[in-house]
């Protein structure tokens, strides 16, 4: 039997931040350019709504185990 692993989502309307924490390095990357919205101290510790999208993103892809991604939500009217 497979380990169950646990996978985490926070949006802001426009994008998904996808956390599995499984594979965390704890690098603090993410806390390090973005502690608005990637901040370890708070339950939940990421706040999607507190940047723009393009600044989730940009800290996103600095992530190096990358544990965290983002998948950009459809804006169908």
């Amino acid at each position: 039997m497979g380990e169950k692993k646990v996978v985490k989502e926070y949006s802001n309307g426009e994008v998904t931040i996808v956390w599995k924490p499984h594979l965390c390095s704890h690098s603090a990357n993410c806390f390090r350019s973005l502690p608005k919205v990637f901040d370890p101290r708070r339950r939940p510790w990421v706040d999607a709504a507190a940047a723009e999208t393009q600044e989730i993103i940009k800290a996103i892809n600095n992530c190096p185990s990358k544990a965290l991604s983002y998948r950009m939500e459809n804006k169908e009217s």
